[in-house]
């Protein structure tokens, strides 16, 4: 499996190949939509949605090769790709009829998963039948309007001579190249939101819907349907990918707290919602014998009561890391509320909602302060660097925290070449160390946090070396 980075050739990677295509597993099953302008609870009225086919025109984004003058125009081809991570939107509605989304369906009673709310929230671009124009389909799984927003008010003039990247937004295209606007996008389905079928449940995963995972630059990078070239520059930024990974982490976080505050979410009946915890925590094997064997790490991020569920703080740790790197003083804020948070959970319901949203409040100050920040040549090397700092690495106990540590240091290694300070050549010798930090995340059953520290501290400290 090949990454394609931004700007640079693609570096084989076999292991990062094992963690992607679980991603893509993962993207087919949990496409996005978005909270706002394509959320299932859109109001019936408003722009309407004209559907995947108003946009495949071969004078428009419908051509077999990408050759346009001003975009590729074979973004559609891309968006069908039939087996890899870049047609996953497209595929979304499909794997519903599948021998695993039947299976789903009928364990939780819900009839046809073609037909229910609560999986066409994130498996179709789910809205409104009075929102929906004559080439509309749900069928169609993920499509443009999903991400780009409702196209009557845009379609017709967007490719218009005088138009410009500002008045498409005015005429309602949503800005994707905001970090935080495109952050949101993607979590209400690769995280989950209030929107009707965008929340993923624990009932769900024990009928067999896969866990959610989510790092914002790397998704990115497996939906990219453009080339960052001369062109693009001059209607949009080119893509930070440290701010694009930073600020992801701060929206992830901000969403699991805020939804996790919210009682319709944070519970089900007496018991907490176990979506929020680290499912890896509770699942692993159970074994009698005449000697104990503890599977519980002491963790210095979780001040938490021995063998409580932990929250799944993965993002939460990525976060305290770059925090440290690139804002330190919203960071030591939000240290203080992450601690008091899990403390909190060891307490009682009323506490741990409290404590959630204060840090949500202080994730939402840190994705504004990375938002609005100039990112220096350094920045990437800082992130490794407190990534695997003594402050980091004991909190790498579990798995899912471990998988969101080496999709960083793979994404901010990628900046790095993209950015010409460090070479194609170079980065190649250090994906031995990077792969065996993939390897030792391959799969939840054989993680062994030892091995995950050694593997990450060996890649962290060869890019280290290049500084």
């Amino acid at each position: 499996m090949e990454r394609r980075a931004r700007g640079w050739p693609a570096v084989r990677s076999d292991t990062h190949g094992v963690l992607v295509l679980a991603l893509i597993a993962a993207f087919a099953i949990l496409a996005s939509v978005t909270q706002g302008p394509s959320a299932a609870n859109a109001q019936s009225s408003g722009p309407r949605y004209e559907g995947v086919a108003s946009c495949a025109g071969s004078t428009c984004h419908g051509r077999s090769e990408g050759n346009g003058a001003i975009v590729r125009q074979d973004e559609i081809a891309t968006w069908q790709e039939p087996s890899s991570a870049s047609g996953a939107h497209s595929r979304a509605y499909s794997v519903l009829a599948s021998r695993r989304g039947r299976q789903i369906a009928q364990t939780l009673g819900i009839g046809a998963a073609t037909a229910a709310p609560a999986c066409l929230g994130c498996h179709a671009t789910y809205v409104p039948q009075s929102r929906r124009g004559a080439r509309f389909h749900t069928s169609d799984g993920v499509g443009c309007e999903s991400c780009h927003g409702p196209a009557e008010g845009w379609l017709q003039v967007h490719y218009e001579k005088a138009a410009s990247h500002a008045s498409n937004l005015r005429a309602g295209l949503v800005p994707l190249e905001r970090p935080q606007v495109r952050a949101k996008v993607c979590l209400d389905c690769h995280y989950g939101s209030t929107g009707t079928g965008q929340f993923v449940t624990h009932s769900m995963m024990a009928a067999g819907h896969p866990r959610i995972s989510f790092e914002l630059d790397l998704f990115s990078s497996l939906q990219q349907h453009h080339d960052e070239d001369a062109d693009y520059i001059r209607r949009k930024p080119r893509t930070d990918s440290v701010r694009l990974w930073a600020v992801g982490q701060a929206e992830a976080v901000a969403r699991a707290t805020d939804l996790f505050a919210r009682p319709q979410f944070g519970m089900r009946g007496m018991f907490p919602e176990f979506y929020f915890y680290d499912c890896h925590s509770c699942h692993r094997p159970i074994t009698d014998g005449p000697a104990r064997r503890l599977t519980f790490e002491t963790n210095p991020g979780r001040p938490i009561p021995f063998a409580n569920p932990p929250f799944n703080d993965e993002n939460i740790i990525m976060l305290s890391a770059v925090s440290r790197a690139l804002a330190p003083s919203a960071g030591a804020a939000f240290n203080d509320a992450s601690l008091a948070f899990h403390r909190a959970m060891g307490r009682d319901r009323a506490s741990a909602q409290q404590a959630a949203t204060v840090l949500r409040d202080r994730a939402r100050a840190l994705s504004n302060v990375l938002a609005a920040r100039t990112s220096g040549g350094g920045d990437a090397h800082e992130v490794i660097a407190a990534i695997a700092s003594r402050a980091t690495a004991p909190r790498f106990t579990d798995y899912a925290g471990s998988v969101q540590a080496v999709m960083a240091v793979d994404t901010l290694l990628n900046a790095l070449v993209r950015e010409g300070r460090v070479t194609i050549g170079a980065a190649a010798g250090i994906r031995t160390d990077i792969n065996r930090a993939y390897a030792a995340v391959a799969a939840p059953e054989t993680y062994r946090p030892a091995e995950f520290r050694g593997a990450l501290a060996s890649a962290t400290s060869a890019i280290g070396s290049l500084r």
